[in-house]
Parts: structure tokens; C-alpha cells; sequence
């Protein structure tokens, strides 16, 4: 009777297991349904469009006035895109930009992490704060507040320079533009990514820390010779954001740009962009250096991480 019983049961289990993990599997699926769904209604299905875009284009036919229409012409958007000197010259503005922007953001991002991770620290807390406040300033606000410290006849910085006789310098001469806008993304960058790097420092344990120096390493050392290896992986990260900001670079030159002559309407390849759809009224060719700079972008960081994330890691373990 036992047998029986136990025969039963056996087979009742065998009945509710499939059930059992068909609902474990409509339970992921409901749990995904929301990321699902804003990755296809907010990433797919914008570049399914772009794409779309970005191979039609407008035609004038008919006599007197003529009726535009909308054609399809394969990669015409693209050549034009590619061979327009204004987006190469945009481009070489924008590498200019990036040596000057990137390393010191980085640099400084690594500087303020290795002090407040110091033992000897006072203060930290309200020092992360204030370092990391500039980044929670909007990049519009930030660029009109910086662009009235760079005008001249209300620049502070002028006004100083003029009132013990020197010389007042131009934030705005064609040279001194690059180091202009990149203060300005220096300044809210720099928070951002000294808050990853910090992190970074607080997740290596102690006792690592405590051995270099029973064996006489100090504060300097250890900084340099420990703490800076163990976050590679995290100065990976951050310099890839840096990199994909400056690719982006949109908001600063655009803001300034109403302040004075020398930032161009395509002074970076961004700009090219927003030139092309809502001056001009080409959304297709505007489309088309949107998915290049995309593309480049893509495959700019991938190249990044395949060249570092390697060595970044074997040094981690």
C-alpha cells in the first residue's frame, strides 16, 4: 500500500515540476516585459527609423513651383554626409577638444578619488559633495554661467586682470575656445567620474592596504603602486564615458556660440547635425551623419575595450 501511495505521489510530482517551471518562465518574462518593451519603443525602433530616414530623400518634380516627394536613394545621404568639409572640420575641432578635455577630467577625477580615499582625510563627505555638485548642474545653465565669465566687459576674470594692469585675456580667440569649452566640461565632468573611481577604491579591502605597510610602504606608494592597478577596470569605464561625451559634444559650443562669432553653427560634428535638420530643413542628410557619428561611436568603444579590458582585468584577478 505504501508502494502505491509512494508510486502516486511520484508521478503527482512529475505532473507539477513542468507546470511549475512554466510559471517560473511567464513570471521572467512579465518581470522583462517593462525593460523589454522601452528598449524596443525608445532604442530599436528610433534607429529602425533613422536607418529609414537616412536612405530617402526629398525631390522637386513637376513644371512651375514643382511637388517634392519623398524618394528613396540609397547611400547618396551618406556620400554627401561623408565628403561635406564642414563635418571633417567639425571633426578635427572635436579631437582638439578631446586631448585637451579627457585627460585632465580623468586626471583630476583620479587625484580628488586617491585624496579622499586617504585614511588621513578630514572632511570627506562635504568634500564629494562639492566636487560632485558641478555635475548636477545641467549643461545649458553651466555653459551660460561660464559664458558670462568669458565675456568680456562683465568677466570677472578680465576685470581682475585689468585692475592690477595686465593684459585681458580672450576666452574667445580662436585658440583659446578649445580651453573655454573644455573647462566647462572639465568642471561638471569631473564629479561624476571621481564618484566612480572612489567607489572603486572603497570596494579593495583593507587588508591589502594594511600589509603594504607592515612591509614599510607608504601613503604615496601604496596610492601609486596598489590603489591605481587595482581600479583599472574602473579608469576603463571612465575614460569610455569621457570619450562618448566628447563625441557628443553638443550643448556647450551650441550655448556659446549665441556669445560670440567664433564658434561656427557646425563648429563640431553634433552641431553639423542640428544645422542640417532645423536650419536647412535636411532631415534625411541630418539623419544620415546622425547614424555615422552613431557608428563611430560603436565602434570607437569597442576598439577601446578590446585593447584594454584584457589587460584591465588579468590585473584586477
Amino acid at each position: 500500500m505504501t508502494a502505491v501511495r509512494s508510486t502516486r505521489t511520484g508521478r503527482a510530482d512529475r505532473r507539477r515540476r513542468p507546470d511549475f517551471g512554466r510559471a517560473r518562465t511567464r513570471a521572467a518574462w512579465l518581470l522583462l516585459a517593462p525593460a523589454i518593451l522601452l528598449t524596443v519603443g525608445l532604442l530599436i525602433i528610433p534607429m529602425g527609423y533613422a536607418l529609414f530616414l537616412s536612405l530617402r530623400g526629398s525631390r522637386v518634380s513637376g513644371g512651375g513651383l514643382g511637388r517634392r516627394t519623398e524618394v528613396f536613394v540609397g547611400l547618396d545621404n551618406y556620400l554627401a554626409a561623408l565628403t561635406n568639409p564642414e563635418l571633417w572640420a567639425g571633426v578635427q575641432r572635436l579631437i582638439i577638444f578631446g586631448l585637451i578635455s579627457v585627460p585632465i577630467t580623468l586626471g583630476l577625477a583620479l587625484l580628488f578619488a586617491l585624496l579622499l580615499d586617504h585614511p588621513g582625510i578630514r572632511g570627506g563627505k562635504i568634500s564629494r559633495i562639492l566636487i560632485f555638485l558641478p555635475f548636477a548642474v545641467p549643461g545649458i545653465i553651466a555653459s551660460l554661467n561660464w559664458g558670462f565669465i568669458y565675456l568680456p566687459g562683465v568677466s570677472p576674470i578680465q576685470q581682475a586682470f585689468e585692475a592690477v594692469g595686465l593684459p585681458a585675456p580672450d576666452f574667445f580667440a580662436d585658440g583659446a575656445i578649445f580651453g573655454s569649452l573644455a573647462n566647462i566640461a572639465i568642471w561638471g565632468g569631473v564629479g561624476f567620474n571621481m564618484i566612480i573611481l572612489y567607489t572603486s577604491l572603497r570596494s579593495v579591502p583593507a587588508e591589502i592596504y594594511d600589509a603594504a605597510r607592515i612591509d614599510g610602504c607608504n601613503e604615496t606608494q601604496i596610492a601609486l603602486r596598489i590603489k591605481v592597478p587595482m581600479i583599472i577596470p574602473g579608469l576603463v569605464l571612465t575614460g569610455l564615458f569621457s570619450l562618448i561625451g566628447t563625441l557628443q559634444l553638443f550643448s556647450e559650443p551650441t550655448t556659446l556660440a549665441k556669445i560670440t562669432n567664433t564658434i561656427s553653427t557646425t563648429w563640431v560634428p553634433m552641431m553639423t547635425v542640428y544645422r542640417d535638420a532645423f536650419i536647412l530643413n535636411d532631415v534625411h542628410t541630418a539623419t544620415a551623419t546622425a547614424v555615422l557619428i552613431t557608428g563611430a561611436t560603436v565602434i570607437i568603444s569597442l576598439l577601446l575595450l578590446r585593447a584594454l579590458q584584457g589587460r584591465a582585468f588579468r590585473e584586477e584577478s
